[in-house]
Parts: C-alpha cells; structure tokens; sequence
C-alpha cells in the first residue's frame, strides 16, 4: 500500500505571510531607492545646468566691463566702470547663491517627501 503525501508536510499558510510581506517591503523600499537615484541624477544635471548658466553670465558681465575699460577715455572712466562692475558683480553673485540655495533646498524636500511616502 502506498501513502498519500499528507498535506501537512507543506509550509503553513501563516507561513507564507509574513515572508510575502517582507519580499515586498523589500521590493518596495527597492523601488524608492532608485526612484530617489534617478530623481538625484536629474537634481544634479539641473544643478550643474544653472551653474554653467551663472558662469556664463559672469564672464559675459566681466568681458564687457573689460570693453568699457579698453574704451576707457580716462582713469577717472575706468574707475568707475570697474566700480559699477564690482557692484553688479556682487549683487548678481548674491542672487546666483540664494537661487542654487534655494534649488538644494528644494532637492532636499522633495528628498525628504519621497522618503515619507508623500
């Protein structure tokens, strides 16, 4: 006489459960990690874009102040064509921080958000 295999041999449904639910915590948490990867990658790409476009902009600034002083009829001319410029310069620097500041700024919270589940 041959025996049935007896169904009580099979892992237990309870079992199962809690393994399912770490598997797919683990697919979960899995998936926001490179959602998070993917998302940094195009933060910096954004970030670096801006600071290219900031350098840009302070050299075209500094060349034409250098124009100015090329053209420059007199001391008195050059002095104050660089004081203009130092004053821009400092003006257009400070909003150039406070605006790559700001982007970080943003990255992070959004960071943050997507961490939570929000």
């Amino acid at each position: 006489m041959a025996k049935k295999a007896s169904k009580g041999k099979a892992a237990p449904k309870a079992d199962k459960k809690p393994a399912e639910k770490v598997a797919s915590a683990a697919a979960k948490a899995g998936q926001t990690l490179r959602d998070s990867a993917t998302k940094a990658m195009k933060n910096t790409a954004r970030l670096n874009s801006k600071v290219i476009d900031h350098a840009e902009t302070n050299a075209k600034e500094a060349f034409a102040a250098m124009r100015k002083v090329a053209s420059a009829g007199s001391v008195q001319d050059v002095v104050k064509v660089q004081a203009q410029f130092v004053r821009e310069q400092g003006a257009r620097s400070a909003s150039q921080v406070r605006e790559i500041g700001d982007m970080i700024a943003s990255f992070g919270r959004d960071a943050l958000a997507a961490m939570r589940g929000k």
